[in-house]
């Protein structure tokens, strides 16, 4: 499918098939809890590369040295990557989240992005893959986690899943998955189907050998033949 077709009913029956699958090995797929835009686009940065875990460690130790964004946006850069520093990556995300505060800043004559609750998706979007550093899937989590909309963000658990699905070509980029899953996929079930996705990669569809054996859609895979030794669904 491209961007420009809509999905067949083929596909969204499959898709219902596939969300089916999920909820019944993982039940509700409940999406995280919502935040403050600003806290949402940050902690996203602070998220790229590395566990949950590690970025909502760094996201506290940034905001107990520095309590407001004007002081984590005139923050020495190296001390505020010694501040961030469990969080991975820290020489490289300091001076990112820095440039994107001041942005806005400039752009706002504040820190604060409250205006985004009553601006339609795409006039978000817009803006925020306008900021320093800030690609489509730091859009799509902000959309999704901090204003409730109907987005899917593609993260590496959710680009591997829905390539090893079928439901991107393969050898599609991140950003086009981004895309095309937006297209594909109906509004309401965009944010239910990338919390389940997202438990799908992290638990048995991972990185290397995926566990097909007790994958709940393996019957819905056009990878899991490869592995498990029969035909192709």
């Amino acid at each position: 499918m491209t961007p420009t077709e809509a999905p067949t009913a083929a596909e969204r029956r499959r898709l219902r098939s596939i969300l089916r699958g999920l909820r019944a090995r993982f039940g509700p797929l409940e999406p995280p809890r919502r935040t403050d835009p600003l806290e949402e686009l940050i902690l996203t940065v602070l998220s790229q590369h590395t566990s949950d875990a590690n970025a909502e460690r760094a996201y506290g130790a940034l905001r107990a040295r520095y309590p407001t964004w004007e002081k984590v946006a005139r923050a020495r850069t190296a001390a505020l990557a010694d501040a961030i520093r469990s969080g991975g990556l820290a020489n490289t995300k300091a001076p990112r989240i820095q440039a994107i505060l001041r942005e806005i800043f400039r752009r706002e004559g504040r820190y604060d992005l409250s205006w985004t609750r009553d601006a339609g998706d795409e006039r978000v979007r817009e803006y925020l893959v306008s900021l320093p550093g800030v690609g489509p899937k730091t859009a799509a989590v902000v959309l999704a986690f901090a204003l409730g909309r109907d987005a899917i963000p593609v993260d590496t658990h959710v680009h591997r899943v829905s390539t090893r699905l079928g439901l991107v070509p393969p050898k599609t980029s991140a950003d086009k998955a981004d895309r095309l899953l937006h297209d594909l996929v109906p509004a309401p079930i965009r944010i239910e189907l990338h919390v389940g996705l997202i438990r799908l990669g992290r638990e048995i569809c991972k990185a290397g050998r995926p566990r097909c054996e007790s994958c709940p859609l393996n019957d819905l895979c056009l990878t899991a033949p490869l592995y498990m030794g029969r035909a192709a669904p």
